[in-house]
């Protein structure tokens, strides 16, 4: 059976459309309002929407994210919360929802536990930042037979075997690091990346997303190019953060993603 993520990319792939992936941090600013930004992310236009998982020790992540985890984490918000959150959200949603996260907190709260509670709220994907490829299986064994699609993310470093294995284990979309490094908008592409998706196209037909640095409409347009979508995350934590105590935050937000898009009301930040 097709799941959500797979049937939005082959919606994006017959309309001949790239896919907007978008992250936030649940919680934050708080678990109210991150409800709200989520269902402002969809009627923006959003195809997938990543939800992470505030965690104290995010390794992948730059300071804008890292700094979104605090205030998340200060407010409260936990992985149950998280899932809380997306069950309430997910009846509004069009697009598909990804969990983002590390190990730690699916490992405290238990993988099958993590796996049943994810799929009754209607989560489709999982990625799981620091989980290597090699250690991937029991997980992602999980994750498929509660219905969900794995993610996995590759780098430009990452050697072709491992590319295949990913491919392999991998369902709904491959996530491809445009540079390395920690998460963190920058102001260009990566040049590096476009022979990233040719290594990924050599081996499968998986969709191939790539992020890590992407913050404007010409990246967007550059990544199109070459991939079915762009992800858009510390750019767009960025304008939640600065946006926090104004009434207007959640119009902010969805500016910002039509601006991204192309479209007409959208707002350059």
């Amino acid at each position: 059976m097709s799941s959500r993520i797979a049937a939005r990319f082959a919606d994006l792939r017959a309309a001949g459309r790239t896919g907007l992936v978008t992250y936030v941090t649940a919680g934050d600013p708080d678990l109210e309002r991150s409800g709200d930004i989520l269902r402002a992310l969809d009627r923006a236009g959003a195809d997938v929407v990543e939800v992470g998982v505030p965690f104290s020790d995010p390794l992948a992540d730059g300071p804008v994210i890292q700094r979104a985890s605090e205030r998340a984490l200060a407010s409260g918000t936990t992985l149950a919360g998280t899932l809380d959150l997306i069950e309430d959200v997910r009846s509004d949603l069009g697009a598909a929802i990804v969990v983002f996260t590390y190990a730690n907190p699916i490992l405290r709260y238990g993988a099958e536990r993590f796996a049943a509670r994810a799929a009754a709220a209607g989560v489709d994907g999982v990625l799981v930042l620091d989980l290597p490829i090699e250690e991937a299986d029991g997980l992602r064994r999980t994750i498929v037979e509660a219905g969900m699609d794995p993610i996995f993310l590759l780098s430009p470093t990452t050697t072709d075997d491992r590319i295949r294995r990913a491919a392999e284990l991998g369902r709904g979309f491959l996530y491809g690091i445009s540079r390395l490094g920690v998460t963190g908008a920058r102001a260009d592409v990566a040049s590096g990346v476009r022979g990233l998706v040719a290594r990924i196209r050599a081996v499968t037909a998986l969709p191939v997303a790539i992020g890590f640095g992407l913050s404007r409409p010409e990246h967007f347009r550059e990544v199109g190019e070459y991939a079915d979508a762009g992800v858009v995350g510390s750019a767009l934590v960025d304008t939640i953060a600065r946006e926090a105590g104004s009434a207007g935050l959640v119009g902010a937000v969805e500016r910002y993603v039509g601006w991204l898009k192309g479209d007409r009301d959208g707002v350059d930040p």
